[in-house]
């Protein structure tokens, strides 16, 4: 019976340090909203991923300051996260006034700069989702 009880605290032990180490390390991929309408990256042997780079501008700042990062391309899809005035976005699809994008908050490379001859969904390790058109300024591509 105590061998059972020392298993069970030993096996409780290492879930907490597993725990507290993720946690330490910030969101997992699992944790990072994805979009329902999945950024679609690639199509092209000869181009890049995400074929352009933009800028995010135009924002007011004395407005609520960010534009919405949505789960899909319209206003109602969900926020998934939101973007800045300079933050930066590679530009993979587009839908009508919405880009698909792929972004990093920690600068992290989001292998999407190399070309990927068949289309396919982005699953990271960035986050992804899509913007409108209007608040983005296109600086590649």
């Amino acid at each position: 019976m105590v061998w059972k009880t020392l298993l069970l605290v030993a096996v409780a032990v290492a879930f907490v340090s597993a725990r507290r180490e993720a946690c330490a390390q910030g969101p997992s991929l699992e944790q990072t909203p994805r979009p329902v309408v999945p950024v679609i990256i690639g199509g092209d042997q000869y181009l890049d991923a995400c074929a352009g780079k933009g800028v995010i501008t135009g924002l007011d700042p004395r407005g609520d300051g960010f534009l919405a990062v949505k789960a899909g391309p319209g206003p109602r899809y969900k926020r998934v996260d939101k973007l800045f005035n300079g933050e930066q976005v590679y530009l993979c699809s587009d839908h009508g006034k919405w880009f698909g994008v792929v972004y990093s908050k920690t600068k992290e490379k989001c292998n999407v700069t190399t070309p990927w001859a068949k289309p396919l969904l982005y699953t990271g390790p960035c986050r992804s989702g899509w913007i409108h058109k209007s608040y983005v300024k296109i600086t590649a591509g």
